[in-house]
């Protein structure tokens, strides 16, 4: 991997990570097109994915310290909503990726679809919130169900940060709590993807390229920094139709590519 690929590819993940688009998708997608090898740069993978925790972690450094202040509710809160995920990627992940990392068709096709249920998603959840005429504090029900959501999301194509604000929006939590909340869930999932990403790399005895790497962890914190900035603004006004008619047109690109260009 040269230097271009890793700034591009760290990009996408900043970008991605927070924007409801989906960044495991996106990578896949961009991987395919730019003829990157997803099987290897594991340790690429690892310090991207710590390159998208640095800037939220300064965005919600008040929201993550209040975590550990009595009752401790939030963190709890916070526990339960990562169980589900946590216990989906361990069992399942490898497996459902599996499907997407194919150079055939049906990976295109797949791609396509799930960006597509992301768009559909996103669009029921500016429904909603615009509908919506009460708001409910977090509980651990909502906790439980945006765990469910986050879940959900170990897809390739479906965006966690999307999934997840759907899931807060049907629990019909305010938009500043639900996004704040969302994305303290994106912390724990992060360093829980590092880990398995690290553990991989040692395990296959990966070779480390330093400057790509440094390139694309610097990308990734900046354009995770500029997303996750804004996001909490689109958020307070719920208009997500951009995002939706962008993934309308990705999830047509992933297909057309493959047809007329093998790619």
């Amino acid at each position: 991997m040269n230097i271009w690929q890793a700034v591009i590819l760290g990009a996408v993940q900043g970008f991605a990570e927070f924007l409801p688009v989906s960044s495991s998708g996106h990578l896949i997608l961009v991987q395919r097109w730019l003829g990157v090898n997803p099987d290897g740069g594991l340790f690429f993978d690892v310090m991207l994915h710590v390159g998208t925790l640095i800037p939220v972690c300064i965005v919600l450094f008040r929201e993550i310290i209040g975590l550990f202040k009595k009752p401790f509710d939030k963190l709890l809160f916070l526990v339960i909503a990562t169980i589900p995920a946590g216990v989906a990627g361990m069992l399942l992940q490898d497996k459902i990726e599996g499907y997407f990392m194919g150079g055939d068709m049906l990976a295109a096709v797949l791609l396509a679809v799930t960006f597509l249920i992301t768009a559909a998603e996103l669009f029921l959840s500016e429904r909603l919130v615009k509908k919506q005429s009460e708001s409910l504090p977090l509980s651990y029900k909502s906790s439980l169900v945006m765990g469910l959501f986050q879940a959900a999301a170990i897809v390739p194509g479906l965006s966690r940060s999307g999934t997840v604000l759907t899931g807060g929006t049907l629990c019909k939590l305010d938009r500043e709590r639900n996004a704040k909340f969302t994305f303290l869930m994106s912390i724990p999932v992060i360093l829980g993807a590092a880990a398995v990403s690290a553990y991989k790399a040692v395990k296959g005895g990966a070779e480390i390229d330093v400057i790509p790497v440094l390139f694309g962890m610097l990308t990734a914190a900046v354009t995770g920094y500029i997303a996750v900035k804004l996001m909490l603004a689109v958020i307070k006004k719920a208009n997500y139709k951009w995002f939706s008619l962008y993934l309308v047109i990705i999830a047509t690109a992933s297909v057309l590519t493959r047809v007329l260009f093998n790619a």
